[in-house]
């Protein structure tokens, strides 16, 4: 090509070039201290908006006043100091999503913990979004279940509810969290569990627990972990439903556990107390409790015009020496369908789960039970609060009539049958079939410490020689069914003379 013809091709291009100059809006770090950094010159920035600081450690804008925006740093703030320029980003806080999360440990902003590379991603979320409207919703009929004895037959959780989980420090809240992921094994539910400023140790045992049973192939992990600050776990819980939600979008159902929303709110009331918003009951800020009613609000179920799928919250929160009528307790017991309250009493007697039965709700109740089931479980749970309340009163009495002892034994065997170990869920239709036995007599001549032994035998059998009766009481409930169940029973305790 000779001299010409370069020059021209240049003045072609010199022409078609048209300048597009980048626009950012700087501003710089007025003041820093403990996470929390005020910006000014931002006069632009939104809320919820991401910012860059110099060395490239990213903020989240929380506080727009009239001459400083108030962000809360995420990461390593130490070196970042007065002076420094601040850059917006034009982007609202987003999460990468996508079905490469599933068996993945993640922080709150996506990037992986758990040393197996980069996670690819199939889109970006909000993490701040609106909850579906009530015309997107349907009623919550379809059984979502914890593998939990007294869970599924006095409690039953829907798909699309939000059941809360209380109780006092080791009372076991977090064993059911991590027994109902165990149990969602084939039942077609991916699991996000949320890990809110917990010990890493701890978090490493619960992995190692969804790794032996096989739940990390349906399960994500989001930790924000005790050592890394305020805003890591203020986020936590949100970029947990945002993945939920990207599952919930391509009709999937999904189970999203938050362990626990009481240290979610200790860390949004030091935030707000460091961008010295105004304190209310207890320090927290004033708005606590659209803090968690905005995060609960987002799981339902949709209905199949909306796209279906559906999200199930388990939040759990931590009380102080059983004080439900606590701040934060009552706060998402407004919010949520019901919940399960653990005693510690309860769990130094040896009965666990430790669930105390009188003060645990479904406000769902047995629309989320299979028909089997509702028809065994039936007066279960009048039984148990009459047997709590006998129980009491029998101390004290020398003699008693024939029918206050006939409720003590029915209930001492009901107790004894609910009893469970750690990380062990058990299949709904031998749980109807156990539930169904004790109900009507059949181990009413078992002596009260054997009852364990024989629910083992009891089962080995069931799963051995009767398998189809398994299967047809997971489907339906008839006077057939029942019969085999019967005949099953005595079959059993032939065997066993």
């Amino acid at each position: 090509m000779n001299t010409e013809s370069l020059i021209k091709n240049l003045k072609k291009r010199l022409g078609e070039f048209e300048a597009s100059p980048e626009i950012s809006e700087i501003g710089y770090v007025a003041e820093v201290k403990d996470g929390i950094a005020k910006i000014a010159g931002l006069d632009n920035c939104r809320m919820s908006e991401m910012v860059e600081f110099a060395g490239g450690t990213l903020g989240i804008a929380l506080n727009l006043e009239e001459d400083s925006v108030g962000v809360i740093i995420i990461g390593d703030y130490k070196n970042i100091k007065e002076g420094d320029t601040v850059k917006r980003t034009s982007k609202i806080l987003s999460i990468p999503v996508g079905k490469n999360f599933i068996g993945r440990v993640v922080n709150p902003l996506s990037a992986p913990l758990d040393n197996k590379g980069e996670v690819e991603k199939d889109a970006e979320y909000l993490v701040e979004k609106l909850a579906p409207g009530v015309m997107e919703r349907q009623p919550v009929d379809q059984p979502l279940q914890t593998g939990i004895k007294s869970i599924d037959a006095m409690i039953p959780i829907g798909r699309g509810q939000r059941e809360l989980i209380i109780g006092d420090r080791q009372t076991g809240k977090t064993t059911i969290a991590i027994d109902t992921i165990l149990n969602q094994k084939g039942q077609n539910m991916i699991c996000v569990y949320v890990a809110i400023g917990q010990k890493k140790s701890k978090v490493a045992r619960l992995i190692k627990a969804l790794e032996d049973g096989g739940a990390m192939t349906y399960t994500t992990v989001v930790l924000a972990g005790a050592s890394d600050g305020p805003a890591l776990s203020y986020l936590a819980p949100y970029a947990g439903v945002t993945i939920a939600e990207y599952f919930m979008d391509q009709g999937k159902d999904v189970m999203v556990v938050y362990d626990d929303l009481s240290k979610h709110a200790i860390a949004y009331r030091e935030i707000s107390l460091l961008l010295r918003r105004p304190p209310s009951r207890e320090a927290y800020p004033g708005d606590v409790f659209y803090l968690h009613s905005r995060l609960l609000e987002r799981a339902a179920r949709r209905n199949p015009e909306s796209g279906g799928g559906s999200i199930t919250a388990l939040p759990i929160i931590e009380t102080q020496a059983g004080d439900i009528s606590a701040y934060i307790p009552t706060n998402v017991i407004s919010i949520t369908d019901g919940q399960i309250f653990l005693e510690t009493e309860l769990f130094n007697k040896g009965l666990r789960p430790a669930i105390n039965v009188g003060m645990s709700v479904s406000r769902v109740g047995s629309a989320a039970q299979i028909k089997s089931m509702k028809k065994a479980s039936g007066k279960m749970k009048l039984d148990l609060a009459q047997y709590r309340e006998l129980e009491s009163f029998a101390q004290f009495a020398s003699d008693m009539d024939a029918e206050t002892k006939k409720v003590l034994d029915r209930g001492k065997r009901i107790t004894e049958i609910l009893k469970q170990n750690q990380y062990s869920p058990v299949r709904v239709s031998l749980q109807v079939a156990l539930i169904y036995g004790v109900n009507n007599g059949y181990l009413d001549d078992i002596e009260i410490s054997e009852i364990g032994k024989w629910e083992e035998t009891f089962r080995e059998f069931l799963v051995s020689s009767k398998g189809t009766l398994l299967n047809d009481i997971e489907k339906t409930w008839d006077e057939k069914i029942e019969n085999d169940l019967k005949s099953a029973f005595e079959e059993f305790k032939s065997t066993r003379k």
